[in-house]
């Protein structure tokens, strides 16, 4: 069957990248959604759409025969999944197969056999495949799990066996950690995949998250299109993605690549797929997990290799051979994917929802030096909701060399517009500044070893602080342009935090001469009142991008992750600065504030209960994930304002303490 009608049974960027590649290749598309994706992006795209259900996804779009109902209904012969969801449930592919539907992905045996975490560890291991030393067996309780965690030595992984995206996964050092590693895995894996089941193995220190993508066809062909960094990560999710790995060297890229090729074949393995490894120092690999699925990241492979992905995996699905052999392909230059999210990465990355009162992103562009591209499913006026992950895009930068990657990504960050919602745009650009990062020097603990305290915005570089100080005299200098009529010369008090320089402008024609006392360049500034981007062009080449929101008394100017209230004032005004009250933000030290929108899921202390420092007060359900809180200091609690199963908003008072 040659398969001309496609429904996607998925929602967000990974629909609207399906429905990109199916319309280029002439299959019709068919869009299904819930009540909260009504007026998605992912429904005015495709050719059709159905409405499958209430908002909840186990009420729409993990509902197998609401899918089926709705390829009958619009004739559509095949379902590609995309990720999450039910993309690797062997279920759904069955009951697929049951209705003469055709799935785009593995067969249900390759599913069935990779989907479960400890047969695909015997399955690995059988096929000649390096693994981590675990145990793979039933574990009866939380002592059981600390006898287990104890005989193969701390630190070890506690993971739930059908767990993905980062849920149902914990980090224990020590007996205690164990135990309540096992209970939250446990309960958080029963919540989100309805099977509680949980296995333990060592946990590599220094270790690198490194993938090989797979794409194999029904008539024997398997091969491996080079691999993707993924080691930066927060609570075990990717963030920041790359192709290739700068730590690979030719011979371990071989052999992860022929390793990976081997899996495939024990488990007759078809369409696109993903093995995951855990790298050491010493370029040990051991296999992680096999994803039967296209990847959040495979973006980064497509840029490198110049393959289409889902075209492949349609390809397959219709039963045709793969068009390249495994010398046909490619590693031309580097890619960079930065994952988007709604989440504040200054509240430790939890989750926000809300509208998009604005969404801006960078112009796609392709050349033969540079491609910008944004996958994405939300639009500027859309909401994030508490249903569903909270991605809003995917920004990808390809260039020869991961260094000119990285700076293009740089770029397209300062250029990319978000508001109405927390989001994590401020860290991403941080993370591209990092020497560290520039470097290669990654591991999946990078998140917390670079920021030990959390994320508090980004210190500007000597050069980008003058950036904004240049930046801010111009831009006030424009103002009172508009204001006034035009200026000859003016001079300007700008002061960054507790940093303060006075800047005198000189126009010269189109440009205007900045003089700072230690460094003076002529600059362009392209910005009119009003506008949110503004970019300075300094002489001699090299500009920058800058966010700017107009106040009284200056601006607040986003640059490279720093986020900058910018005092511009006249000499003689500044001068009666320090006359001025500083406010004082309010005491909050003695109450607990739910940090994210979310489900209060247990409630673990008293009115009049003394809590010690480290105690479990509270745990909150967002994004099906459960987050503890726990106290900051020994103190009483005086009021407790919330119950278990209340819903509630960010800041929030759950608890209220007194000094004991």
């Amino acid at each position: 069957m040659t398969i001309t009608k496609l429904l996607i049974a998925n929602r967000g960027e990974i629909a609207c990248r399906v429905i990109k590649t199916a319309k280029k290749m002439g299959i019709a598309t068919v869009a299904v959604y819930s009540d909260a994706d009504r007026e998605a992006l992912h429904v005015r795209m495709a050719d059709e759409a159905v409405h499958i259900g209430a908002s909840p996804a186990k009420e729409s779009y993990l509902q197998i025969d609401k899918i089926i109902a709705a390829c009958k209904a619009t004739g559509a012969q095949a379902v590609h999944p995309g990720y999450g969801f039910l993309s690797e449930n062997p279920k759904f592919a069955e009951a697929l197969e049951a209705a003469g539907i055709i799935f785009v992905g593995p067969p249900v045996k390759a599913i069935e056999a990779m989907g479960d975490k400890i047969t695909s560890k015997k399955i690995a291991a059988e096929a000649g495949v390096s693994t981590v030393p675990g145990h793979m067996g039933l574990i009866e309780d939380a002592e059981h799990a600390v006898t287990i965690a104890k005989s193969i030595g701390y630190p070890v992984m506690i993971k739930a066996s059908a767990g993905g995206g980062g849920k149902g996964m914990r980090i224990a050092w020590t007996d205690a950690e164990a135990r309540e590693g096992f209970e939250r895995s446990k309960s958080e894996a029963a919540s989100s995949f309805g099977d509680d089941r949980i296995f333990i193995e060592k946990f590599v220190t220094e270790p690198r998250h490194i993938e090989i993508q797979l794409i194999a066809d029904a008539h024997g062909h398997a091969l491996y299109l080079n691999e993707r960094e993924c080691s930066i990560q927060r609570r075990n999710q990717k963030v920041i993605e790359e192709a290739p790995s700068p730590f690979l060297d030719e011979a371990t890229r071989k052999a992860m690549g022929e390793q990976s090729v081997a899996l495939a074949r024990a488990v007759g393995y078809q369409s696109a797929g993903t093995v995951e490894f855990i790298v050491d120092k010493d370029r040990k690999f051991y296999f992680l997990e096999m994803n039967t699925r296209l990847q959040v990241e495979h973006p980064v492979t497509e840029l490198i290799t110049g393959l289409d992905l889902v075209e492949l995996m349609l390809r397959v699905a219709n039963g045709e051979k793969l068009p390249l052999g495994q010398d046909q392909v490619k590693r031309n230059g580097w890619a960079i994917e930065s994952r988007l999210y709604a989440e504040d990465p200054y509240r430790n990355f939890l989750p926000s929802t809300g509208r998009l009162t604005r969404y801006r992103p960078p112009a796609e562009s392709a050349s033969d030096t540079l491609v910008v591209r944004n996958d994405t499913g939300v639009f500027e006026g859309g909401e994030i909701s508490t249903f569903y992950d909270p991605m809003i895009a995917k920004l990808c930068t390809w260039a020869p060399t991961r260094i000119a990657a990285i700076d293009a990504m740089a770029v397209a960050l300062d250029t990319f517009e978000v508001e109405g919602v927390g989001n994590n745009l401020p860290f991403l650009s941080t993370v591209m500044e990092q020497s560290r990062f520039r470097e290669g020097r990654l591991t999946t603990g990078y998140i917390a070893e670079e920021f030990p305290e959390g994320f508090a915005g980004a210190e500007l570089s000597e050069t980008h602080h003058a950036d904004v100080v240049a930046a801010a005299a111009l831009l006030m200098a424009r103002r009172e342009q508009r204001r006034l009529g035009a200026e000859a010369e003016s001079q300007w008090h700008v002061q960054v935090g507790d940093k303060a320089e006075t800047v005198t402008l000189h126009q010269h024609g189109l440009e205007t001469l900045v003089d700072m006392g230690w460094r003076s360049q002529a600059a362009h500034l392209h910005w009119q009142p009003g506008e949110t981007l503004a970019r300075l062009d300094w002489s001699g080449g090299g500009h920058v991008v800058l966010k700017v929101e107009t106040r009284t008394s200056g601006f607040r100017i986003r640059y490279r992750g720093a986020d900058l209230k910018v005092l511009v004032l006249r000499p003689h005004v500044a001068h009666y600065l320090k006359h001025m009250p500083v406010k004082v933000p309010p005491d909050m030290s003695r109450f607990l504030l739910c940090p994210m929108p979310g489900q209060v899921v247990r409630i673990d202390v008293s009115e009049g209960d003394v809590v010690e420092d480290g105690q479990t007060l509270a745990i909150v359900e967002a994004m099906k994930m459960e987050n503890v809180l726990k106290a900051e200091k020994r103190a009483r609690v005086s009021k407790v304002h919330v119950v278990p199963g209340a819903v509630l908003a960010v800041d929030q008072v759950m608890l209220e303490f007194e000094a004991v």
